[in-house]
């Protein structure tokens, strides 16, 4: 059994998403849907709507049932990972200075992407790659589910009521909360239902993130 003062004393650890968190991709996500659609005649408007909400291969049964969904992920692929090496990315204000000042072996990445491409954005827009990434590939079950975040704390060593986890989407925040984790929500100008804390920009929630993972136990929501 932990002493109380060797509980307080414990590390903490920050959770990020990537993707409209870290990285301003809406605009590669957009034009990689929207070329998709073109691709099966549909209406690149409409898919990029269904995307928004679900996971690749729930949006092809929504806007594609005719289609072999194999094919239609497989064409998906191709063109993210095309954007990765030729489209325009840009990290957030405040990514880089916050992830390089977060102690290592203290943070990590939950995505719904794959850890390549989040390696190639990253090295694109100099932010540093931590050791633990939870991408699609590593669980079957992705967000909402709280599996993502929860495969990401316990790779880490850490329990889920020492984990923050930074978000800015509904489906993310789901996850973080049913992980039993403090959850933020950032770069949004609504907050989203749920999150303990809310910030507009990243930038915003810099010092306060930082002030998390070097606090005291307990003080997440404050």
């Amino acid at each position: 059994m932990i002493s109380e003062p060797a509980r307080q004393g414990r590390m903490k650890y920050v959770l990020f998403d990537v993707d409209g968190t870290l990285i301003d991709a809406v605009s590669n996500q957009r034009r990689v849907w929207g070329t998709w659609a073109e691709r099966y005649k549909l209406d690149a408007d409409e898919v990029y709507q269904v995307a928004l909400r679900t996971r690749p291969m729930e949006a092809f049964a929504q806007v594609a049932a005719d289609h072999d969904p194999r094919e239609c992920l497989a064409t998906l692929h191709e063109l993210e990972d095309e954007d990765v090496r030729s489209g325009i990315y840009a990290a957030f204000d405040g990514a880089s200075e916050l992830l390089h000042s977060l102690p290592l072996g203290s943070w990590a990445l939950v995505t719904s992407n794959y850890e390549h491409r989040v390696r190639g954005r990253f090295l694109r827009t100099g932010l540093p790659v931590p050791g633990v990434i939870v991408d699609a590939a590593a669980v079957e079950e992705g967000k909402p589910s709280p599996v993502p975040y929860l495969r990401a704390a316990q790779q880490l060593g850490a329990r889920p009521e020492e984990c923050l986890v930074i978000e800015d989407a509904p489906s993310g925040v789901r996850a973080g909360l049913r992980a039993g984790m403090t959850v933020w929500g950032v770069n949004a100008t609504v907050a989203v239902e749920g999150v303990h804390r809310h910030f507009d920009r990243l930038r915003e929630a810099v010092p306060h993130i930082l002030a998390f993972a070097s606090g005291p136990h307990g003080n997440a929501a404050v």
